[in-house]
């Protein structure tokens, strides 16, 4: 007896489940929508046109999708190529980068928080592409600490002293 389990059933039965997740994505946050006041601000737009417009588009594709794995699934797709599992450890830095952002940054302030954010994500591109972990390279790393310092700083001036938002700042002169 044959199994009735082929990969292309596989194949599909993974888009209805992707299908399926971004239709309820899009339900919660139409739900979320609808709690947002709706009075119009400038222009006769209200703060909840964003959410519904998002959540309707979300409710959309999660319908189409659901259509096209029921027609037979997306037939033309290129087969899937790279390894079998993810590189943990890529994952893993890039992770450590996003959680010491968001716990330092109202400790180290904007800027050192989101250069050591670039830095670590980077070192998690970095071993991703090379596969491996490698060994610690001072130069690379004090490279990589200066370009996040170069990208995040000016980030910062203009949030706090042209747009004149709040940001977390290491000192109360605003420029650090």
């Amino acid at each position: 007896m044959t199994s009735t389990h082929t990969p292309a059933a596989t194949q599909t039965s993974g888009q209805l489940w992707v299908g399926c997740g971004v239709l309820a994505v899009g339900v919660v946050m139409a739900a979320g929508a609808a709690m947002i006041p709706a009075e119009a601000g400038y222009a006769g737009v209200g703060p909840n046109f964003l959410p519904v417009l998002v959540s309707v588009v979300l409710l959309v594709c999660g319908a189409w999708i659901i259509w096209e794995a029921r027609r037979g699934g997306f037939r033309n797709m290129e087969a899937p190529n790279g390894a079998e599992t993810g590189f943990w450890s890529g994952f893993a830095w890039m992770s450590a980068g996003l959680l010491a952002n968001a716990a330092l940054i109202t400790t180290i302030g904007f800027i050192l928080s989101c250069t050591l954010c670039f830095a670590l994500a980077v070192r998690g591109l970095r071993t991703a592409e090379a596969d491996k972990i490698g060994g610690f390279d001072v130069k690379q790393c004090t490279k990589d600490l200066l370009i996040g310092a170069a990208i995040s700083a000016p980030v910062y001036w203009m949030f706090t002293k042209l747009l004149a938002i709040n940001l977390p700042g290491l000192t109360s002169t605003g420029w650090l």
